[in-house]
């Protein structure tokens, strides 16, 4: 099986050195580039996953995010030394899985890296479809339609829709969805969760303030209430 690759955006050498040498020492193949306008020269190449610094000397990581989830949902783990729940919360909802403050232990990205990995091949063969067809949920492409279009959801946003559609009408808290979903607590789990059932629901429901598949239940969190079909 050939070895899943990865791609690194980091302007500061000796950080990108270190990631790439941890994570090759796992048996992954490594790119980097350095600037924003190599990476956008790299990225139509297939990656399973992109390391994304959010500081970079030439274009914005950002940018860089959003123009990826123009075609693509590869995971996205952000780079940053932005510490600010704010700054987390904008990352997440232009489509990042998943935020890393410098400085950080690369141990725990490697870790954090093979989590996304493992949670992405984690899809059932299986079709679900909700209210006579008007939302399916496909696990095994990790597609999702509505009127039979497909909606581009990105990985997390992905995770989160299917843990509550496999379990119609049960109230998870956000902490139990961002455990699920990540795999470990999240420092802003409240604000994080909300950014991306937001987006979530922009995407999938006709009516936002009347919501045919995704509830909040006030005070307790949220339930999928789209019947199965």
């Amino acid at each position: 099986m050939p070895a899943e690759k990865i791609l690194i955006v980091e302007d500061e050498k000796k950080i990108a050195d270190i990631v790439k040498s941890y994570l090759e020492r796992d048996g992954f193949n490594v790119t980097i580039a350095d600037t924003g306008e190599k990476a956008l020269q790299l990225i139509r190449d297939r990656f399973d996953l992109i390391i994304l610094d959010l500081k970079l000397p030439d274009i914005e990581g950002e940018t860089i995010c959003r123009y990826i989830r123009e075609f693509s949902d590869v995971p996205i783990i952000m780079l940053t030394a932005k510490s600010s729940e704010d700054e987390r919360v904008k990352g997440l909802g232009i489509g990042a899985d998943d935020y890393v403050i410098k400085p950080f232990s690369p141990r725990e990205l490697v870790a954090r890296v093979k989590a996304h990995l493992r949670r992405t091949k984690k899809s059932g063969e299986k079709m679900l479809s909700f209210n006579n067809g008007l939302l399916r949920i496909d696990t095994l492409s990790m597609e999702v339609t509505k009127k039979g279009k497909i909606i581009p959801l990105t990985t997390t946003e992905f995770k989160i829709l299917l843990s509550l559609a496999e379990r119609p009408n049960i109230i998870f808290s956000r902490v139990q969805l961002v455990t699920m979903v990540q795999g470990y607590d999240f420092e802003g789990y409240d604000r994080v969760i909300d950014a991306h059932i937001k987006n979530i629901r922009h995407k999938i429901e006709e009516d936002t303030q009347r919501p045919l598949f995704v509830k909040t239940v006030y005070g307790a969190g949220y339930k999928f209430i789209g019947i199965p079909d």
